[in-house]
């Protein structure tokens, strides 16, 4: 599928800058930084201690996915585009084409950008992904190749939206095409069905298995 990139600025309007009043070390989106923060951290906090509560890895694999799922989903939709004025999205034409777009406010409008809240959300997009790749090599030494499926989810996720954000930022300039983004995606969706009928077939089993011998 052919694609293609375009820079057009977010919805234009005429109120006043943000901020101008306010004190500038003060979040005036608090709830929106929380949940920018909150999922990304969640799904590694449940990542690394959901084992210490169910015994368990698809308990574990859900809720990870599922937290993953909804932060990918917040900072796309949400979090960009109220903190930093950006945002990339995807549309497929008559002819059957894929079209990214990567979009930013016009220059004029940069003073509405909170600096407080654009380094929080430059620094939450960057270190997620960061701890990722660490916890990554963690279960790439350790041989433990269903936690590495997990990974390799959470680093698709996190690595899409670093790319959109990254060419919202960077404007035409760059080299990078929306089809990385389209197969991460396919492959995201294709590997996250197939591991998790996998493993929950596996434990229904297994679980059938125990009750019969627990008959006999």
């Amino acid at each position: 599928m052919a694609s293609s990139a375009a820079n057009a600025p977010l919805i234009d309007d005429d109120t006043p800058g943000f901020g101008e009043e306010e004190n500038p070390k003060q979040f005036r989106h608090p709830y929106v930084v929380l949940f920018h923060l909150g999922f990304r951290a969640a799904a590694i906090l449940v990542y690394l201690f959901c084992g210490w509560f169910s015994d368990g890895f698809v308990t574990s694999f859900v809720f990870t996915v599922i937290l993953l799922a909804l932060d990918f989903w917040t900072v796309k939709n949400i979090t960009g585009r109220i903190l930093v004025g950006l945002r990339w999205w995807s549309y497929v034409d008559n002819e059957g084409k894929s079209h990214w777009v990567y979009e930013a406010r016009k220059e004029g409008d940069v003073r509405k950008v909170h600096a407080a809240e654009s380094r929080v959300f430059w620094m939450g997009l960057i270190v997620f992904p960061v701890a990722w790749v660490i916890l990554f090599i963690l279960a790439l030494f350790r041989f433990s190749f269903r936690w590495l499926v997990l990974d390799c989810i959470a680093l698709s996720l996190n690595g899409a939206n670093v790319y959109g954000y990254l060419r919202c930022k960077l404007g035409k300039g760059t080299n990078l095409t929306g089809a990385v983004s389209s197969y991460a995606n396919g492959f995201f969706r294709q590997q996250v069905m197939d591991k998790a009928v996998s493993m929950l077939t596996r434990q229904a089993q297994t679980s059938n298995v125990n009750s019969a011998t627990n008959v006999i």
